[in-house]
């Protein structure tokens, strides 16, 4: 029983992982319909930023997390302004294809600045465990997962209760309609990829205790991130931390049970077989008129 708590302990603090890196992408598709396939890239710019924050400024992951957030913030903006917003009336593969072009040339630049090694930020507050009764926690994991549901509350007290989070929804719901009402759709969309960037920047800073950075680490989240997203329900905050709790469940407890090999193969089969039954996901929004 014991190790059985444990594999649950684990599973729902890695979901939390899952959930900190999949938010931003299902904001971005929530408001801007784009599926943005260089998320992972983003997540790799913010880590490498918050290592060089460490080793040449001395400040911990964590306090650079407001930094790093307002860097990515900044280069979301720029990436809806110049690249996406050109292509908005395009067929979806032209921005697919775009955010595909996005994800390499920021994964080349990486290589080309920072080389293939791995790095590492030295050990210190987040790397550590600690005893709750018969479970061992590692606080990291715990800020992480805590920080997940954090942000899920903030966003959707921002989307509900302020004039931007409205104009976001309205946007979402039908472009048209809220441009007839005065909404700035244009803006709208650049301050949703903004913040859709920010808080991968968020993530950067809570996962750099955790995982080293190297230029495809953006690669090894990306992929579980859009099963969380679709799982969840495209453009679902709370479907999105839900898809993350229940992947990282079955991420703990097949790779225990089953075997470490096959935990991802486990998880695409249920996957699978929740969108048989409900393609829009667990939560999912029906696609927005245009």
């Amino acid at each position: 029983m014991d190790i059985f708590l444990q594999l649950i302990v684990n599973g729902l603090l890695l979901g939390g992982a899952y959930a900190i890196i999949s938010i931003g992408l299902t904001l971005i598709f929530g408001v801007v319909r784009v599926v943005n396939f260089a998320h992972g890239e983003l997540l790799m710019i913010g880590m490498y930023a918050v290592f060089l924050a460490s080793q040449q400024l001395g400040w911990h992951p964590y306090v650079s997390a407001i930094p790093v957030a307002l860097m990515l913030f900044v280069t979301g903006a720029v990436i809806q302004r110049f690249v996406i917003q050109p292509l908005l009336k395009a067929d979806p593969h032209i921005q697919i294809f775009a955010t595909v072009g996005v994800s390499t040339a920021l994964l080349n630049l990486g290589l080309l600045i920072f080389g293939a090694d791995v790095r590492q930020i030295s050990p210190g507050f987040g790397a550590e465990s600690f005893q709750l009764g018969e479970l061992s926690i590692v606080s990291g994991q715990l800020v992480t997962f805590l920080m997940a549901i954090a942000l899920v509350g903030g966003l959707h007290v921002f989307l509900q209760r302020t004039y931007v989070g409205r104009a976001f929804r309205a946007v979402s719901q039908h472009r048209y309609a809220a441009s007839l009402m005065g909404v700035n759709v244009d803006r709208m969309y650049v301050y949703a990829f903004g913040l859709g960037a920010a808080c991968v920047g968020l993530a950067a800073a809570l996962l750099s205790t955790q995982y080293p950075v190297f230029p495809t680490v953006g690669s090894y989240f990306t992929l579980t991130a859009f099963v969380v997203v679709v799982l969840g329900g495209m453009g679902s905050l709370y479907g999105a931390l839900i898809g993350a709790l229940l992947i990282g469940l079955v991420d703990s407890l097949a790779g225990y049970y089953i075997s470490p090999d096959l935990k991802e193969v486990v998880y695409f089969v249920i996957f699978i077989l929740i969108l048989v039954v409900r393609p829009t996901g667990l939560l999912g929004l029906g696609r927005g008129s245009e």
